[in-house]
C-alpha cells in the first residue's frame, strides 16, 4: 500500500508528539491510539506511515538529530567529534539521554523495539562514525592498526550510560568534550 506524504511540518509535528508522550509514559505505555489523539491523526494513518510503534518511537528519535556524523568532514579527527558533540545543546543531550535510558529498558521486553533501535539508530549513528574514524586514519591522526579504534563506540556510549550512574548527574558539553579529550584521544593516540 502506497504512504501518503505528510509535509515536513506534519511530520515533525507528529515526531514531536510522539517524543512528549514517550517522555511521559513511557515506552510501554506509550500507545498508537495515544499518538492518533494528541496529533488528531487515525491510527490507520499511523500504521500506514510508520507500520509499527517501533518504527514510529525510533524514527521520531532519528528525525530530532540535526545532522549526521557523515556529513561533518571539518578536516581533523578532533574537529569532526567536537562538531558532532555540538550537533546538541545540552537541553536537549539530557531530555535525549533520559529517553534512550528508558528505551534501555524497554528494549528487553521488546525485540522489535531493539531490532528497530538497532536498525533505523545505532547502524547508521556507527556507519557515520566508522566514516569519521576511517577518514582519521587516511589523513594519518590515527594508526590502522590501533586496537582502540574498534573500541570507541562502547567508550562514548560508556560514557553517556556511567556520568548518571556513577555521580547522578546529566551527560552535557563539557563533560563529554573532557572525557573524549581525556580517554578517546589518548587511546587512539590524537
Amino acid at each position: 500500500m502506497a504512504r501518503t506524504r505528510l509535509t515536513p511540518e506534519r511530520e515533525s509535528e507528529l515526531y514531536a508528539a510522539v517524543l512528549d508522550l514517550l517522555r511521559e509514559v513511557g515506552y510501554d505505555a506509550l500507545t498508537m491510539d495515544a499518538v492518533a489523539a494528541r496529533t488528531h491523526s487515525s491510527k490507520a494513518t499511523l500504521y500506514r506511515q510508520w507500520g509499527s510503534k517501533p518504527e514510529l518511537v525510533v524514527k521520531a528519535l532519528r528525525h530530532n538529530k540535526p545532522v549526521a556524523l557523515e556529513q561533518i568532514d571539518t578536516g581533523s579527527l578532533r574537529g569532526d567529534v567536537r562538531a558532532a558533540l555540538g550537533r546538541t545543546d545540552d537541553c536537549q543531550m539530557e531530555r535525549d539521554s533520559a529517553l534512550m535510558r528508558g528505551l534501555g529498558h524497554a528494549v528487553h521486553a521488546n525485540p522489535d523495539l531493539g531490532q528497530a533501535l538497532r536498525e533505523l539508530l545505532v547502524e547508521p549513528e556507527m556507519t557515520g562514525l566508522d566514516l569519521l574514524l576511517r577518514r582519521a586514519v587516511d589523513r594519518g591522526e590515527v594508526r590502522a592498526d590501533n586496537p582502540a579504534l574498534k573500541y570507541v563506540p562502547h567508550m562514548l556510549i560508556g560514557a553517556l550510560a556511567a556520568r548518571q550512574l556513577i555521580e547522578d548527574r546529566p551527560v552535557d558539553q563539557a563533560f563529554l568534550l573532557d572525557y573524549v579529550d581525556s580517554v578517546v584521544f589518548p587511546a587512539l593516540g590524537v
